[in-house]
């Protein structure tokens, strides 16, 4: 979206942006159940710290080759790491895998549910290294927990904002405390749209460079309206009023100052941006006042931003139909002192 001049602010109204550290015990919390991991032994070692989110297969160096071997990743065991380890005897296995625990790994994923040793067992405990086990197949989870891993190591910010589906577009709606934020939201839901996060959204960018809103726990699917209290939207309007995420696609800033609706550019040509994890996401202010219907005038904010993106804009085509009609004004004045000058 490129017409017209540009203004860029950050989002203003976040509560911190951090990135938590990740250790086994939360992934085991975050991705435990959709992962169907168990944890087997070493669980005294959960707080241990992943410091990498990529994974690792540790063939070569349960062979003895730990030259470039990454202990600073979670190490995942399937068929050919199990199948090489069953070709030696006992007093063996057990000193591959005491050297393998000795390089201090974040934990151990056995998938598959191969039949374990009891070397793996003895030494996790010996040594508090968390071992896991899954009955998926190793590339499934492999191709799962990384996707886990990028979204427990990416960047997140809370902000104070309400985050609405409107139109199929990602919108989060800001502005000072009482401004309206929930009941605009609220008049959006009982029109069609759908609820992703009240008051406080968490967002975070994901591996393809997008930014994505989500609620914060406890308050999912929950709305605070002023006068009326806690409002479980589902139970009141349908499961289909509510998201569980949505990509953030427009800022909507509502301001209720006359200096706000002063400074506004009332031709269209200006447009803001806000800086969201270091990516620029247009920002639409939306000025609240009494007599306004704002639920209408956010819906029709959109509709021009989704006109934007497919490069058409409302106060363009104004201004060409006005240079054409001065065109046709002028070229008719000419033809008409032509026709004067031949009489």
């Amino acid at each position: 979206m490129s017409t017209g001049d540009v203004r860029e602010r950050p989002l203003g109204f976040g509560l911190g942006t951090r990135q938590e550290r990740v250790t086994v015990e939360r992934f085991v919390t975050v991705c435990g159940d959709s992962l169907r991991l168990h944890l087997l032994a070493g669980k005294g070692g959960v707080t241990r710290e992943i410091p990498e989110a990529a994974l690792n297969r540790p063939g070569l160096a349960l062979a003895g080759f730990y030259e470039h071997f990454s202990p600073t990743r979670l190490q995942i065991i399937g068929m050919h790491e199990h199948a090489y380890l069953s070709k030696f005897k006992k007093k063996n296995r057990q000193e591959r895998i005491r050297q393998f625990f000795a390089n201090n790994v974040p934990g151990v994923v056995i998938c598959r549910e191969l039949p374990l040793f009891d070397e793996w067992q003895t030494l996790a405990n010996e040594t508090n290294t968390p071992l896991m086990l899954t009955p998926m197949e190793t590339h499934y989870f492999f191709n799962a927990a990384t996707l886990f891993m990028e979204e427990l190591f990416g960047v997140h910010e809370t902000v104070h904002g309400t985050m609405m589906e409107v139109y199929g577009e990602g919108i989060l709606l800001v502005g000072e405390a009482g401004v309206g934020k929930s009941e605009t939201a609220l008049g959006l839901i009982k029109r069609g749209h759908a609820l992703v996060a009240d008051d406080s959204t968490m967002l975070r960018r994901d591996r393809f460079g997008r930014i994505m809103a989500s609620p914060v726990a406890p308050t999912t699917n929950f709305m605070e309206i002023r006068g009326i209290g806690i409002v479980h939207v589902p139970s009141i309007f349908g499961i289909t009023a509510v998201r569980g995420q949505k990509q953030l696609d427009l800022v909507i800033t509502l301001e209720r100052s006359k200096q706000a609706e002063a400074d506004l550019d009332r031709t269209g040509d200006v447009w803001a941006y806000r800086n969201v994890l270091s990516l620029r996401i247009p920002d639409i202010t939306v000025v609240v006042a009494a007599g306004r219907d704002v639920v209408n005038l956010v819906e029709t904010a959109v509709c021009e931003f989704k006109l934007r993106m497919l490069g058409q804009s409302s106060s363009q085509k104004l201004d060409d139909l006005i240079i054409s009609r001065n065109q046709q004004l002028t070229k008719e004045a000419a033809q008409n002192a032509n026709e004067e000058g031949t009489m």
